[in-house]
């Protein structure tokens, strides 16, 4: 592909040329002298052909994101034409295929050894979206540091994690993957991912090396459609879907992974303007970069070429390694004898494969991550068994609970009705690929850890998961089978009822199965599957008080629930310890503190819906409904049904006025904004104090909320707390019309709350 054909990629660059923000970085320390040496030295005796297998990446097990399996992987690794392995786990045989690699092959190069360990990796904590609902750093830098620890007992050294995609359409899949809609959460999330995973050097024996995906805006799908295209403007690139990627590189992250999208007509893979221009030259990037699955053959279906074509349009990218495609393998020696890439060209993508060894150690130590003793004990411990059961606790969001019916009393008999109620193989959610997952408690198994005998449970099916046998088949893919029944609905829903009038409480474990969301499972239908709401709708009509588990991967919309089930209780999926997790919170041991980092739209048609999103020049007046001639709907409010931000606990908190320091405030100073939250409640309680700032004149239209800072605090029944903000110009920046990163002086508005929709409100002016 002609650069000089792409008007978008001559633009960018004379855009971002002057831009300050995302400015190149300069190197904080010299390059490792000694490194340097090694890697040169080692390169000096590479024949072409080995330089360009150490850019093949295989796969050692089944394929998990595709269908492609790599053939002849032994006699690869013998002939010097492999240079990392992905899906191999286990420390034996790692070791084994590890050793074909420094005592068969010619120059002994070791191999790095990769695996989607996306949340948790035996022991797994809530998939992301879930995870990022408990608004814990720390917590969350926790969680994968225990996948880093038990990952690398196991042998691995490399994560294909954590995915930063920022997404504000729940029909996407994805989503599921991901910290939400927020940019500033997103970034901080993604900070804390990389160092829990790599903490302060790689070559100690419990890191592993991160990778950030999918570079660049692969949450942004037309359609929500996995794999689609992408088209954006690069204001909204810069200010809104390209930070949290920026805070991983910053962070220290060893690696990146292209996305499977175009961005504006140019693939990922092939995007010479992302991948060289913006992510090397502006951020200063200095790891190398992978694939995705099959990414550079699939380049021919996006109709840049045959496979050398497009392999040689990646390397010149700036594409380190081919996962999977081979595409590098088998035809950039005869590229470069063709003079389609250049040997400069290999020997650089080469260096940075053989540096990430060296960073890891590998050159030291082959077999630094292959420990029998290790796996046998520091993989699924008693400690992070708790960790998991703890982080899953924190990560359910209550959405509704009339008349305070949770938490639930432990005695009595409850009616647990569901085909999310004993499957255990769903419980650890989506890209869960090295979870045990039929060790995994199922929610009735995990109800009754908490109760024991004190209460009495009845359990039954209710309905399948999905009326349609196909579409249930595909949605309970890669062993999370959710077992049919083949009576009639009728009778299955009748039987449900009958034990629901034995109970004195229904618990409905309802919603998406695991493999309903996550890559490949897009969705256009937003709402709990029709078999079950009709289920729903009967144990409700039987007059006994109903709480509603919701299991989902992605923002659902809850309309008639909302309406009409007393309380809801989102779980998401919870990982390993999910089941006695939600037994904790529904019977009142765990206080839920999550709150959502997507928002839920009333209906599908709504989508995509933020919180940050922009006015229009016909806004729709303050509480009004409809009004014609602006910016709203014919058939239903504009509001979300529920917004960034918000989860209920079995408490109540109180906000007093916000308090700022001085109203007023140059660049190069800050004010402080104090405001006084306490429970009113009777439980003790967490809450995330939440900051936006509005920016109410720019330069360019300027989003109507924006989260600028949040803290998570604890209190007991009837204290209080000053909760203090500190907001700079820092805090203020943007991209302007050129691209500068910058803050306007001019009138601003500051927001406290509880979530996005329920703030306390200041002014203030930047000088």
């Amino acid at each position: 592909m002609n650069m000089k054909k792409s008007t978008y990629l001559m633009i960018a660059g004379l855009l971002i040329s002057s831009s300050s923000g995302f400015s190149q970085q300069q190197p904080g320390a010299a390059a490792n002298q000694k490194m340097n040496t090694y890697i040169s030295t080692l390169m000096s005796k590479m024949t072409v052909e080995e330089k360009i297998g150490q850019l093949n990446l295989v796969t050692g097990g089944e394929a998990t994101t595709g269908s492609a399996v790599s053939s002849d992987v032994e006699g690869k690794i013998q002939r010097g034409q492999v240079g990392g392995i992905f899906s191999m786990t286990t420390p034996q045989r790692i070791r084994k295929a590890q050793e074909i690699a420094v005592t068969k092959s010619r120059l002994k190069i070791p191999l790095i050894f990769g695996q989607d360990v996306i949340h948790g990796y035996k022991t797994t904590f809530p998939i992301p979206l879930g995870l990022a609902a408990t608004w814990d750093l720390p917590l969350i830098q926790k969680t994968a540091r225990i996948a880093a620890t038990e990952a690398s007992a196991d042998g691995l050294n490399w994560t294909f994690s954590p995915m930063v995609d920022i997404s504000r359409d729940p029909r996407w899949g994805r989503i599921s993957e991901g910290s939400g809609e927020d940019t500033y959460l997103s970034s901080e999330i993604a900070k804390a991912m990389v160092k829990g995973y790599q903490g302060d050097d790689l070559t100690k024996y419990n890191t592993i090396m991160a990778c950030v995906k999918h570079f660049a805006l692969y949450g942004a799908a037309e359609s929500g459609r996995d794999y689609n295209t992408t088209d954006m403007s690069l204001h909204r690139m810069y200010n809104e879907y390209l930070p949290p990627y920026k805070a991983a590189i910053d962070a220290g992250a060893g690696s990146v992974m292209t996305s499977f999208n175009d961005i504006n007509g140019v693939p990922a893979t092939a995007n010479k303007w992302l991948m060289t221009d913006l992510l090397r030259k502006q951020w200063g990037f200095n790891g190398f970069v992978v694939t995705d699955y099959t990414a550079v053959s699939e380049l021919i279906d996006h109709g840049l070429g045959d496979l050398q074509q497009v392999s040689a349009l990646s390397l010149k990218a700036g594409v380190e390694m081919d996962m999977v495609s081979e595409g590098f393998l088998n035809t950039l020696g005869k590229s470069l004898k063709e003079g389609k890439v250049t040997e400069e060209q290999i020997n650089n993508a080469c260096k940075l494969v053989l540096e990430a060894k060296y960073k890891l150690g590998l050159f030291d130590d082959p077999y630094r991550y292959c420990n029998d003793a290790r796996a046998k004990k520091e993989i699924l411990t008693p400690a992070n068994l708790q960790a998991a059961r703890e982080v899953a606790g924190q990560s359910f969001v209550l959405l509704k609970n009339q008349n305070n019916l949770l938490p639930l009393k432990k005695s009595g008999t409850i009616a647990l009705v569901g085909p999310l109620a004993n499957t255990r193989s769903n419980m650890p959610g989506t890209w869960s690929v090295n979870a045990e997952l039929n060790n995994t408690p199922s929610l009735l198994e995990g109800l009754k850890t908490v109760v024991g005998n004190n209460v009495k449970i009845l359990h039954s099916l209710g309905s399948n998961l999905l009326e349609d046998p196909a579409y249930q088949e595909r949605a309970t893919m890669f062993g999370r089978e959710i077992p049919r029944d083949n009576r009639s609905e009728e009778v299955i829903i009748q039987e449900a009822v009958a034990n629901a009038m034995k109970a004195d409480v229904v618990v409905a474990a309802l919603g998406e199965s695991s493999e309903m969301s996550g890559e490949s499972s897009s969705r256009t239908d937003l709402e709990i599957p029709d078999v079950q709401q009709r289920l729903l709708a009967a144990l409700l009509k039987t007059g006994k008080p109903v709480v509603l588990v919701l299991f989902t991967g992605r923002p659902l919309a809850l309309k008639w629930e909302s309406e009409n089930v007393p309380a809801i209780l989102n779980v998401w999926f919870g990982g390993t310890q999910a089941a006695a997790a939600t037994g904790d919170v529904l019977f009142g041991n765990v206080n839920p503190s999550g709150k959502l980092t997507a928002t839920f739209p009333q209906n599908v048609g709504q989508v995509p819906i933020y919180y940050s999103h922009k006015n229009t020049g016909r806004p729709l007046e303050e509480g009004k409904w409809f009004s014609k001639f602006r910016s709203n709907y014919l058939d239903v409010t504009n509001e979300p049904l529920y917004p960034f931000g918000y989860g209920l606990s079995y408490t109540t908190f109180s906000y007093g006025d916000i308090k700022l320091s001085a109203p007023s405030f140059k660049a190069g100073e800050s004010i402080r904004a104090t405001v006084t939250v306490t429970n009113n409640g009777k439980y003790e309680g967490k809450e995330v104090v939440q900051l936006y700032t509005r920016d109410m004149v720019g330069s360019i239209t300027r989003p109507v909320k924006e989260l600028k800072s949040f803290q998570k605090i604890s209190l007991k029944p009837g204290e209080s707390r000053e909760v203090t903000f500190t907001i700079s110009a820092e805090d203020l920046k943007f991209y302007n019309a050129e691209l500068q990163y910058v803050a306007e002086p001019g009138d601003f508005k500051l927001f406290i709350g509880t979530n996005s929709r329920d703030l306390k409100s200041a002014d203030f002016k930047l000088l």
